[in-house]
């Protein structure tokens, strides 16, 4: 099986899964997540490059360290989803499918969540599915990428 290679990028905060407000973000560790991604993508086809930084450039930093690495990416971006227009920019410059997920309903949550600057650029976002969401988006760009190789 060749296997197309997936960035998955986690934002400021997420280092913190597990104990950071479990009744919103639950009890599994960002590990736990990432094994589950790797799991997930093994299944599907997909190595995953699974990753987080609470520093900004630093995301950045890597979207364009991969650019032509990866086949697509599926970024948490966290408090970075309603702040940064930069990231949204390195999302686009990438020119690759991205799906962004959040663990939590962001539209049930404070006003200002409501918003995001990569939500434009994205072929999906999946939010409130709690950690189910990364396997929800891995399987989908599976999909994405194997119909983006028939065209």
């Amino acid at each position: 099986m060749s296997f197309a290679s997936v960035l998955v990028l986690n934002g400021p905060n997420l280092n913190l899964l597990g104990t950071r407000e479990p009744h919103i973000y639950g009890a599994e560790t960002l590990e736990d997540v990432a094994r589950r991604c790797r799991e997930a993508g093994e299944r599907l086809g997909l190595a995953v490059d699974f990753r987080q930084s609470n520093a900004e450039h630093q995301l950045i930093d890597w979207l364009h360290e991969t650019r032509s690495a990866v086949q697509g990416i599926v970024i948490n971006p966290a408090a970075y989803t309603h702040t940064s227009v930069a990231i949204a920019d390195a999302l686009s410059a990438v020119a690759k499918p991205v799906i962004e997920v959040h663990i939590s309903n962001v539209h049930r949550r404070e006003a200002f969540r409501h918003h995001s600057f990569v939500s434009a650029g994205a072929e999906a976002v999946i939010c409130g599915c709690g950690t189910d969401g990364y396997v929800f988006a891995l399987e989908r760009m599976a999909t994405i990428l194997k119909n983006k190789g028939k065209q």
